[in-house]
């Protein structure tokens, strides 16, 4: 008998279609994915990259209201890493995508590290692992932008480890997490991310568990990940390799995540991420069906 998972809210997201940049021919038109994200049987999503959907408040509601769907959170790209000198342009970014996530009736604003190397071209941006100095500039920069978009748009930050990011593996987590303030700034777990850069989430969860305030379920492909691992490809290539993967075939187990979740008595939304940049169009569909009904399987 599957769980009682009351306190887990389920969704989707434009990754999930093959969807990483606002505009790009290899994508699904939006109005498709707000289609079939509803057939699949999805009541909430995400905003994707900002310009992917709707900006106009007023229509995007329109658009999301006919197909009973609702808005977990947007989503939002930094390098506060790099220290004071950015926080203009990365306030101006954050402040477009966090007045359309408010305006939407969405709590959450998922902020996801800058890659040192690029998805598209696996060039080299930057060194991998940050100096002090830097670690120092990441942690005050989240703060801050924790504490003013909380003040200015009564959202909550939600930090997303990242493969190809600052913020990837155990030991980058937890020190991040060791030198932020819980009130001011929490952690999106993305299962798959955090399995692609070794790490165990149900650990996590039961170690920092008043740290997590969001979820994103995916897995991934332990053989295909040990290819990528030891041939060091970088992000981008390895979901064009199928790293990210439907579950139940991936790791890490779903379910234990949903039950270690649960057992942290707060409400928190698990939104459906299987990165598949780029693919067929008439892919996504079928996975979102069968991932839906997996996930009800497990009692979410």
């Amino acid at each position: 008998m599957a769980p009682v998972l009351d306190r887990i809210r389920v969704g989707s997201a434009p990754d999930s279609w093959g969807v990483w940049f606002p505009d790009d021919p290899q994508q699904v038109p939006w109005q498709r994915f707000l289609d079939e994200v509803a057939e699949a049987g999805y009541s909430w999503i995400e905003l994707g990259p900002y310009g992917y959907l709707p900006t106009d408040p007023a229509r995007l509601t329109d658009e999301v209201d006919r197909r009973n769907l609702k808005v977990s959170a947007g989503t939002v790209f930094t390098g506060l890493h790099r220290g004071p000198s950015v926080w203009e342009s990365t306030w101006e970014h954050v402040s477009q995508v966090a007045a359309l996530t408010q305006a939407m009736g969405a709590e959450h604003l998922v902020v996801i590290p800058s890659f040192w190397r690029d998805d598209k071209t696996a060039e080299i941006l930057e060194a991998p692992e940050l100096t002090s100095e830097q670690w120092g500039h990441l942690a005050r920069g989240m703060e801050r932008l924790g504490r003013e978009v909380k003040e200015t748009y009564g959202l909550d930050i939600v930090v997303h480890p990242h493969a190809d990011t600052h913020i990837d593996t155990e030991p980058h987590v937890e020190r991040f997490l060791d030198s932020t303030d819980s009130g001011l700034v929490n952690l999106c777990l993305d299962t798959g991310h955090y399995a692609y850069c070794g790490g165990d989430s149900v650990k996590l969860i039961e170690t920092y568990g008043e740290r997590i305030g969001y979820l994103h379920l995916k897995q991934v492909d332990p053989d295909i990940l040990a290819e990528v691992v030891a041939n060091e490809v970088p992000f981008g290539p390895a979901v064009q390799r199928g790293v990210m993967c439907e579950p139940p075939g991936g790791v890490p187990a779903l379910e234990p995540v949903l039950v270690a979740a649960q057992k942290l008595g707060v409400d928190l939304f698990a939104i459906v991420e299987q990165d598949m940049y780029p693919c067929e169009p008439d892919k996504p569909l079928p996975i979102a069906v069968r991932t839906r009904k997996f996930l009800r399987s497990c009692g979410a």
